[in-house]
């Protein structure tokens, strides 16, 4: 198995290189990610300038981008091989709910399956720093091997988020739904040291809907949660009701 593996946590984060040394189990492993932490900016491609690509050790590429970039950078340039398979992680922190629109981790799935590439992000449930890099890491390995052996339906990426937990004190994985945010006021604005204003987003904590059968129900309870998302966002739905509108 040839496996692209990337994460927004930047390449020296302790989540990559757990995951990178046990999907080398399994396959031949390229690690192209930011050489920097780029949590939280989504889909984004960089556009306005140029990239720049450092390798930094066998098969290990620094680049000083977005985890999109990442993805591109690899397949089109970087690696000598069309990867069977894209793997981005391990997040520090959850990637549920709303929260996916913004997780450079999920994106870099999101980017693979454009080009149509298999893909999956994994995120540790963690506060802090975490503890159990190795249990996502595991888990990582079995579900890679599944999707080798059986592919992915089409139009779908999956978002996995492992509980913080020793391996033998996880529950059983879960197909779960996306889950919701509970939004509370979250931004703080205080004065610097020279008088002036600043904001700041995210500070507090987050907290989401206890909806049974989404992802903060199942890792809440100590499940692993693998949500199948797709690209088409079209809200269908709605559809009729807008064609209803009179807008001539």
């Amino acid at each position: 198995m040839k496996i692209l593996v990337t994460n927004d946590d930047g390449i020296h984060a302790p989540g990559i290189q757990a995951l990178a040394t046990a999907l080398r189990t399994i396959g031949d492993v390229v690690v192209v990610a930011p050489d920097r932490e780029r949590s939280a900016v989504g889909h984004a491609l960089t556009l306005h300038h140029p990239l720049r690509a450092q390798q930094v050790g066998p098969e290990l590429f620094a680049v000083d981008g977005t985890t999109t970039d990442c993805v591109n950078l690899g397949i089109h340039n970087l690696l000598s091989f069309t990867p069977d398979i894209v793997v981005s992680g391990i997040n520090r922190g959850a990637n549920l709910g709303d929260d996916v629109t913004y997780s450079g981790t999920v994106a870099a799935a999101m980017e693979a399956t454009l080009m149509g590439i298999p893909a999956f992000a994994v995120s540790l449930v963690a506060q802090g720093l975490g503890s159990h890099y190795d249990s996502a890491a595991v888990f990582a390995v079995k579900l890679a091997r599944q999707i080798h052996q059986k592919g992915l339906p089409d139009d779908t990426f999956l978002n996995v988020n492992v509980p913080d937990l020793p391996p033998d004190r996880l529950l059983s994985s879960c197909i779960t739904s996306q889950g919701r945010r509970r939004y509370e006021g979250s931004i703080v604005d205080n004065l610097d040291p020279r008088g002036q204003k600043y904001y700041w987003i995210g500070s507090t904590e987050l907290s989401f809907l206890d909806l049974e059968g989404t992802d903060f129900y199942a890792v809440s309870r100590g499940h692993v949660s693998i949500t199948p998302l797709h690209l088409d966002l079209t809200n269908y739905t709605s559809i009729q009701v807008l064609r209803s509108w009179e807008l001539e």
